[in-house]
Protein backbone atom coordinates (compact mmCIF):
# COMPACT_ATOMS: atom_id res chain seq x y z
CA UNK A 1 0.00 0.00 0.00
CA UNK A 2 1.28 3.38 -0.83
CA UNK A 3 0.82 6.31 1.56
CA UNK A 4 1.54 9.77 1.34
CA UNK A 5 2.77 11.18 4.94
CA UNK A 6 1.53 14.40 5.66
CA UNK A 7 0.96 14.56 9.16
CA UNK A 8 -0.96 17.72 10.02
CA UNK A 9 -2.34 18.02 13.45
CA UNK A 10 -5.51 19.10 13.30
CA UNK A 11 -8.95 16.99 14.61
CA UNK A 12 -12.14 15.87 12.94
CA UNK A 13 -15.15 13.99 14.65
CA UNK A 14 -17.96 12.02 13.52
CA UNK A 15 -21.84 12.38 14.45
CA UNK A 16 -21.13 10.68 17.84
CA UNK A 17 -20.46 11.09 21.20
CA UNK A 18 -16.99 12.74 21.09
CA UNK A 19 -14.59 12.80 24.41
CA UNK A 20 -14.19 16.60 23.53
CA UNK A 21 -12.23 17.45 26.50
CA UNK A 22 -9.48 15.23 25.64
CA UNK A 23 -9.59 17.00 21.99
CA UNK A 24 -9.11 19.95 23.40
CA UNK A 25 -6.77 19.11 25.23
CA UNK A 26 -4.46 17.81 22.54
CA UNK A 27 -5.08 20.56 20.45
CA UNK A 28 -3.71 22.81 22.97
CA UNK A 29 -0.67 20.45 23.27
CA UNK A 30 -0.25 20.44 19.47
CA UNK A 31 0.28 24.78 19.64
CA UNK A 32 -3.32 26.00 18.95
CA UNK A 33 -5.90 26.24 16.08
CA UNK A 34 -5.33 27.11 12.71
CA UNK A 35 -6.75 30.44 11.35
CA UNK A 36 -9.80 29.68 8.46
CA UNK A 37 -9.54 30.56 5.04
CA UNK A 38 -12.63 31.51 3.01
CA UNK A 39 -13.29 28.45 0.89
CA UNK A 40 -14.62 28.78 -2.92
CA UNK A 41 -16.03 26.42 -5.64
CA UNK A 42 -13.83 23.54 -6.55
CA UNK A 43 -14.05 20.59 -8.44
CA UNK A 44 -10.57 18.50 -7.08
CA UNK A 45 -10.64 14.79 -9.34
CA UNK A 46 -7.35 14.04 -7.75
CA UNK A 47 -5.02 13.94 -10.67
CA UNK A 48 -2.82 15.07 -7.86
CA UNK A 49 -2.94 15.42 -3.86
CA UNK A 50 -3.21 18.90 -3.22
CA UNK A 51 -1.62 19.96 -0.17
CA UNK A 52 -2.97 23.56 0.36
CA UNK A 53 -6.28 21.99 -0.33
CA UNK A 54 -6.07 18.91 1.51
CA UNK A 55 -3.90 17.19 4.76
CA UNK A 56 -4.17 13.47 6.37
CA UNK A 57 -5.04 13.24 10.03
CA UNK A 58 -2.69 11.39 11.27
CA UNK A 59 -1.76 9.53 14.60
CA UNK A 60 -5.07 10.62 17.31
CA UNK A 61 -8.53 9.36 17.58
CA UNK A 62 -11.61 10.44 18.21
CA UNK A 63 -12.60 8.89 21.23
CA UNK A 64 -12.87 5.23 23.66
CA UNK A 65 -15.56 4.84 20.91
CA UNK A 66 -13.15 4.82 18.07
CA UNK A 67 -11.20 1.78 17.90
CA UNK A 68 -8.62 2.98 15.58
CA UNK A 69 -5.71 5.01 14.80
CA UNK A 70 -5.73 7.75 12.47
CA UNK A 71 -2.92 7.05 10.46
CA UNK A 72 -1.36 9.09 7.27
CA UNK A 73 -0.24 4.82 6.03
CA UNK A 74 -4.16 4.26 5.88
CA UNK A 75 -4.46 7.08 3.14
CA UNK A 76 -2.99 6.07 -0.43
CA UNK A 77 -3.04 8.32 -3.51
CA UNK A 78 -2.96 7.34 -7.11
CA UNK A 79 -3.88 9.48 -9.83
CA UNK A 80 -7.28 9.68 -9.99
CA UNK A 81 -8.37 8.58 -6.50
CA UNK A 82 -7.64 8.54 -3.01
CA UNK A 83 -7.99 5.68 -1.15
CA UNK A 84 -8.85 5.43 2.38
CA UNK A 85 -8.28 2.16 4.61
CA UNK A 86 -9.17 0.51 7.59
CA UNK A 87 -6.88 -2.26 8.38
CA UNK A 88 -5.20 -4.27 11.48
CA UNK A 89 -2.10 -3.07 12.92
CA UNK A 90 -1.23 -2.99 16.67
CA UNK A 91 -0.32 0.49 18.03
CA UNK A 92 0.71 1.48 21.62
CA UNK A 93 -3.62 2.24 22.09
CA UNK A 94 -5.23 0.62 19.55
CA UNK A 95 -5.25 -2.50 17.01
CA UNK A 96 -6.38 -0.66 14.24
CA UNK A 97 -5.15 1.92 11.62
CA UNK A 98 -8.10 4.42 9.75
CA UNK A 99 -7.77 6.88 7.01
CA UNK A 100 -9.39 10.63 7.04
CA UNK A 101 -8.34 13.34 4.48
CA UNK A 102 -10.27 16.68 5.52
CA UNK A 103 -9.61 19.93 3.97
CA UNK A 104 -7.92 23.41 5.36
CA UNK A 105 -9.99 26.11 4.41
CA UNK A 106 -13.96 25.71 5.64
CA UNK A 107 -16.67 26.43 3.34
CA UNK A 108 -20.32 28.14 4.19
CA UNK A 109 -23.85 27.63 2.09
CA UNK A 110 -23.45 25.81 -1.50
CA UNK A 111 -23.64 22.27 -2.91
CA UNK A 112 -20.67 19.53 -1.78
CA UNK A 113 -20.34 16.65 -3.67
CA UNK A 114 -18.33 13.37 -3.24
CA UNK A 115 -18.22 10.15 -5.69
CA UNK A 116 -17.19 7.30 -3.60
CA UNK A 117 -17.09 3.38 -3.35
CA UNK A 118 -16.78 1.50 0.04
CA UNK A 119 -16.12 -2.22 0.89
CA UNK A 120 -18.46 -3.98 3.43
CA UNK A 121 -17.61 -4.55 7.28
CA UNK A 122 -19.48 -4.45 9.91
CA UNK A 123 -18.51 -2.16 13.10
CA UNK A 124 -17.26 0.37 10.24
CA UNK A 125 -18.62 3.75 9.25
CA UNK A 126 -17.24 5.17 5.51
CA UNK A 127 -18.65 8.39 5.68
CA UNK A 128 -18.86 12.11 3.68
CA UNK A 129 -19.10 15.09 5.68
CA UNK A 130 -18.53 18.48 7.18
CA UNK A 131 -17.61 19.44 10.45
CA UNK A 132 -17.06 22.48 12.46
CA UNK A 133 -16.56 22.76 16.44
CA UNK A 134 -14.51 23.29 19.52
CA UNK A 135 -11.55 21.74 18.57
CA UNK A 136 -11.57 24.55 15.88
CA UNK A 137 -12.44 27.50 18.52
CA UNK A 138 -16.37 27.23 17.42
CA UNK A 139 -19.43 25.25 18.37
CA UNK A 140 -19.75 22.00 16.63
CA UNK A 141 -22.07 22.48 13.35
CA UNK A 142 -21.83 19.27 10.91
CA UNK A 143 -23.88 17.95 7.89
CA UNK A 144 -23.44 14.09 7.12
CA UNK A 145 -23.54 11.37 4.62
CA UNK A 146 -22.61 8.06 6.71
CA UNK A 147 -22.73 4.66 5.11
CA UNK A 148 -22.44 2.33 8.21
CA UNK A 149 -21.25 -0.74 5.85
CA UNK A 150 -22.25 -3.77 7.74
CA UNK A 151 -25.54 -2.17 5.45
CA UNK A 152 -24.56 -1.20 2.62
CA UNK A 153 -27.69 -1.17 1.43
CA UNK A 154 -28.77 1.94 3.52
CA UNK A 155 -27.17 5.88 3.84
CA UNK A 156 -27.71 7.84 6.94
CA UNK A 157 -27.81 11.62 6.88
CA UNK A 158 -27.91 14.30 9.58
CA UNK A 159 -27.03 17.46 10.48
CA UNK A 160 -25.60 18.88 14.38
CA UNK A 161 -26.30 22.51 15.51
CA UNK A 162 -24.67 23.33 18.30
CA UNK A 163 -23.73 20.08 19.22
CA UNK A 164 -27.24 18.68 18.95
CA UNK A 165 -28.57 16.46 16.25
CA UNK A 166 -31.14 16.97 14.05
CA UNK A 167 -32.75 15.98 10.49
CA UNK A 168 -31.67 12.20 11.11
CA UNK A 169 -32.86 10.02 8.30
CA UNK A 170 -31.78 6.72 6.72
CA UNK A 171 -32.71 5.92 3.27
CA UNK A 172 -31.75 3.30 0.45
CA UNK A 173 -29.31 3.01 -2.12
CA UNK A 174 -30.40 2.76 -5.17
CA UNK A 175 -27.83 -0.08 -5.36
CA UNK A 176 -25.36 -1.42 -2.59
CA UNK A 177 -22.55 1.48 -1.78
CA UNK A 178 -19.80 -1.32 -2.02
CA UNK A 179 -20.84 -2.37 -5.54
CA UNK A 180 -19.93 0.95 -7.27
CA UNK A 181 -19.16 4.39 -7.18
CA UNK A 182 -22.23 6.51 -6.37
CA UNK A 183 -22.54 10.58 -6.09
CA UNK A 184 -23.16 11.52 -2.57
CA UNK A 185 -24.51 15.82 -2.91
CA UNK A 186 -25.83 17.67 -0.87
CA UNK A 187 -26.88 21.18 -0.76
CA UNK A 188 -27.07 23.55 2.17
CA UNK A 189 -28.95 26.43 1.95
CA UNK A 190 -29.98 29.12 5.07
CA UNK A 191 -33.19 27.33 5.80
CA UNK A 192 -32.86 24.40 3.61
CA UNK A 193 -31.08 21.17 3.01
CA UNK A 194 -31.16 18.59 0.62
CA UNK A 195 -29.34 15.26 -0.42
CA UNK A 196 -29.15 13.13 -3.08
CA UNK A 197 -27.83 10.04 -4.55
CA UNK A 198 -27.09 10.23 -7.88
CA UNK A 199 -28.77 13.24 -8.46
CA UNK A 200 -32.27 12.13 -7.11
CA UNK A 201 -33.27 13.20 -4.41
CA UNK A 202 -33.14 11.56 -1.09
CA UNK A 203 -33.98 13.46 1.73
CA UNK A 204 -34.99 17.13 2.36
CA UNK A 205 -35.80 19.47 5.40
CA UNK A 206 -36.62 23.20 5.71
CA UNK A 207 -36.58 24.56 8.67
CA UNK A 208 -34.28 27.82 10.15
CA UNK A 209 -32.41 25.49 12.76
CA UNK A 210 -30.32 24.49 10.57
CA UNK A 211 -25.95 24.53 10.99
CA UNK A 212 -24.84 28.04 10.64
CA UNK A 213 -20.86 28.13 10.43
CA UNK A 214 -18.47 27.39 7.98
CA UNK A 215 -17.06 23.65 7.67
CA UNK A 216 -14.73 21.80 7.07
CA UNK A 217 -14.87 18.71 4.10
CA UNK A 218 -14.78 15.44 6.19
CA UNK A 219 -14.08 11.69 4.00
CA UNK A 220 -13.00 8.73 6.42
CA UNK A 221 -13.80 5.42 7.49
CA UNK A 222 -13.15 4.01 11.07
CA UNK A 223 -14.56 1.57 13.13
CA UNK A 224 -15.79 0.76 16.91
CA UNK A 225 -16.41 -1.84 18.93
CA UNK A 226 -18.71 -0.36 21.50
CA UNK A 227 -21.69 1.27 19.40
CA UNK A 228 -23.23 -1.96 18.59
CA UNK A 229 -26.43 -1.03 18.12
CA UNK A 230 -25.46 1.58 15.07
CA UNK A 231 -22.71 0.20 13.48
CA UNK A 232 -23.35 -3.35 14.09
CA UNK A 233 -20.97 -6.03 15.99
CA UNK A 234 -17.34 -5.20 15.02
CA UNK A 235 -15.51 -7.98 13.27
CA UNK A 236 -12.06 -8.52 12.59
CA UNK A 237 -11.61 -7.55 8.83
CA UNK A 238 -9.27 -10.55 7.35
CA UNK A 239 -8.20 -8.12 4.54
CA UNK A 240 -7.99 -4.21 4.40
CA UNK A 241 -11.30 -2.56 4.16
CA UNK A 242 -11.25 0.34 2.07
CA UNK A 243 -13.12 3.60 0.97
CA UNK A 244 -12.14 5.04 -2.80
CA UNK A 245 -12.87 8.38 -3.76
CA UNK A 246 -12.84 9.77 -7.41
CA UNK A 247 -13.47 13.18 -6.55
CA UNK A 248 -15.09 15.29 -4.47
CA UNK A 249 -16.24 18.75 -5.39
CA UNK A 250 -17.96 22.46 -3.57
CA UNK A 251 -20.16 25.18 -5.43
CA UNK A 252 -20.98 28.27 -4.00
CA UNK A 253 -24.25 29.62 -4.49
CA UNK A 254 -25.12 30.89 -6.95
CA UNK A 255 -22.58 29.64 -9.32
CA UNK A 256 -23.57 26.79 -12.25
CA UNK A 257 -22.50 23.30 -12.29
CA UNK A 258 -19.23 22.47 -12.88
CA UNK A 259 -18.70 19.80 -14.40
CA UNK A 260 -21.21 17.01 -16.09
CA UNK A 261 -22.82 14.54 -13.14
CA UNK A 262 -22.96 17.60 -10.83
CA UNK A 263 -26.30 17.38 -8.75
CA UNK A 264 -26.55 21.17 -9.87
CA UNK A 265 -26.47 20.19 -13.95
CA UNK A 266 -29.35 17.66 -12.99
CA UNK A 267 -31.54 20.27 -11.33
CA UNK A 268 -30.74 23.05 -14.23
CA UNK A 269 -32.62 20.62 -16.68
CA UNK A 270 -35.59 20.05 -14.47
Amino acid sequence: MTSMPLKMREHSRFGVRTAWAGLLALASMLGGLQTATAGESFFDDFAHFDKDRWYISDGWSNGAHQNCLWSDAAVAHEEGRMSLYFYYDITPEHDYRCGEIQTRPRFGHGTFEARIRTNEGSGLNAAFFTYIGPVHGEPHDEIDFEVLTANTQEVTVNTYVDGEQFHGAVRPMPQPASEQFHTYSFIWEADRMRWFIDGKLIHSVEDSNLPERPQKIYLSIWGTETLNDWMGPFEHPQAPKRMDIDWVSYTAPGEACQFAGSVLCELAEN
